[in-house]
């Protein structure tokens, strides 16, 4: 009578491959999801949407959102260091091998508010240390004159900046025309890019309670906004 046990064998080997290749293509064809912005968040979530804390070694994908042009998404450890650029916009997708070690994601403006680790394999756990959580930056307004004949000054979301709280701020200018210019007027402030430059300009101001002006002064009539600070 022939005998089923080699049939057996090779039926459990086959069976046995199977899953190990599938196991073997979830870990190397897993997608991770990254976002940073528009506020001071950062996160990496699996495909499921839980975030990541720890995973298994091999090969992933990693998409990441960049949502602010203050902040980046900083993707470092054993053998990976990738990189968002600040000021910069958009979807970045990346290929990563991470090992046996603790890996790090952060935005590089902002590295003690906007940090977190996570563990690959058999790392060990990341040290913690006790800190004084330091005081938010300033919140970032951006102003933009030209090209053209344009002028606006919005939130870091995007939204208009027609009432804001009284607090200190950092103004982005980006000045997109040689005939006109970005001029910031109210309680306490004066601020204001040439007529003729064209290019970045920073500032970090106060704003009080009352009425602020943004004007292009060749086209005051045409070229202005206000903002009401309570």
């Amino acid at each position: 009578m022939p005998s089923f046990k080699p049939l057996l064998i090779v039926a459990v080997a086959a069976v046995a491959a199977f899953i190990l290749s599938g196991a073997r293509a979830h870990a190397q064809g897993t997608t991770l999801h990254g976002t940073v912005g528009p506020a001071f968040n950062i996160s990496l979530v699996d495909a499921s949407g839980d975030p990541v804390s720890h995973l298994d070694p091999g090969t992933y994908t990693i998409v990441v959102d960049d949502k602010s042009e203050e902040h980046n998404f900083h993707l470092t450890g054993t053998g990976v260091d990738q990189v968002t650029p600040i000021e910069l916009l958009g979807t970045f997708t990346w290929t990563v091998t991470f090992t046996d070690a603790n890996y790090t994601f952060r935005c590089d403006a902002h590295p003690t508010l906007m940090t977190r680790t996570f563990g690959v394999g058999n790392a060990p756990p990341p040290t913690t240390t006790t800190t004084t959580t330091p005081k938010p930056p300033p919140v970032k307004l951006l102003g933009t004159v030209g090209p053209g004949s344009s002028i606006s000054l919005k939130k870091s979301s995007g939204a208009a900046a027609k009432t804001l709280p009284a607090k200190k701020y950092t103004v982005s200018v980006r000045d997109l025309s040689k005939v006109q210019n970005f001029h910031l007027i109210g309680p306490g402030v004066n601020r204001s890019t040439g007529v003729g430059f064209t290019g970045r300009a920073s500032w970090t101001i106060t704003l009080k309670k009352g009425t602020y002006r943004f004007q292009s002064d060749p086209n005051r009539a045409r070229l202005h906004g206000s903002i009401r600070v309570t």
